[in-house]
């Protein structure tokens, strides 16, 4: 009688791959994980969790405290440069009266100096090298107020930053006052003559590179009158108008008896060519 056939007891490599989904090493690692933790392992777990919490604590205090520090050191800063050119720009004033009168205490005793003391006197006039005083009219034009409810963005859509009143808005009413008669403008006391720019850098308005705030004080020496009654029909007044039914903003025109403006900065004249001349 033959010999049985002996078979491998070991199932073939097909069968296993069939049967057993998982490695052995996962299954010992499942019933490893499966074990609850022991107390030492809680306790060093709530350390770590309490160790990590102080850690980010410190951080974000010291964080917070140098963010507070430098926005102080930056506020103080600001408020040290402007009393440095407020006070600069007193000095300023109080020696070009000094000099102007010294000038004219030089020049008006005869008449060849008293001639060129009315040219110069003139000149100034025109470039608004010195101050203004007279009747004329105040225009003020604002940002709009704050919306309670910040969902409601509907008249403050006008672009894209926080500022709704342009550079453009104030230079149209700068312009059209000059039009109506104006014999001197100012910008929040900063005197609109020859080279003063009004313009936007970022979310700044600048006149005469000088950083100007809400509301703006447009102020405009000259017949009274005139200047109400062409300025009332000026496309300037009808565009602050129309903006200031869509957007909010702010905007004003009174009269006044009694105005005065100050003097603009005298740039250093570096060439000069005789009108008339090739």
């Amino acid at each position: 009688m033959a010999d049985p056939v002996i078979r491998n007891p070991v199932p073939s490599l097909l069968r296993s791959l069939m049967t057993d989904h998982l490695d052995p090493g996962y299954a010992a690692a499942s019933a490893t994980r499966s074990k609850p933790p022991g107390r030492f392992d809680t306790v060093v777990l709530i350390l770590g969790v309490v160790l990590v919490g102080c850690v980010f604590g410190v951080a974000l205090a010291q964080a917070a405290g140098f963010s507070d520090q430098s926005g102080s050191d930056t506020l103080m800063r600001v408020r040290d440069a402007d009393s440095r050119a407020a006070s600069l720009e007193s000095d300023r004033n109080s020696l070009r009266d000094e000099v102007q009168a010294a000038r004219a205490a030089a020049l008006q005793d005869d008449s060849g100096g008293a001639s060129v003391l009315s040219s110069l006197e003139q000149l100034e006039a025109a470039a608004g090298a010195e101050r203004g005083a007279g009747p004329g009219i105040v225009v003020t034009i604002s940002e709009p107020p704050t919306p309670s409810d910040l969902s409601d963005v509907s008249k403050n859509a006008r672009r894209s930053s926080e500022a709704a009143v342009l550079d453009r808005d104030l230079q149209s009413v700068v312009n059209s006052l000059w039009v109506c008669g104006a014999e001197a403008v100012s910008v929040n006391d900063v005197r609109i003559g020859p080279g003063v720019t009004i313009r936007q850098a970022g979310g700044a308005m600048l006149v005469d590179n000088r950083p100007v705030f809400s509301p703006y004080t447009i102020s405009a020496i000259g017949p009274l009158n005139r200047m109400q009654a062409q300025f009332s029909v000026s496309d300037a007044y009808l565009r602050m108008s129309g903006l200031e039914q869509l957007y909010d903003i702010g905007f004003d025109v009174s009269a006044a008896e009694a105005l005065e403006v100050p003097a603009s900065s005298v740039r250093t004249v570096r060439s000069a060519t005789q009108v008339g001349e090739p």
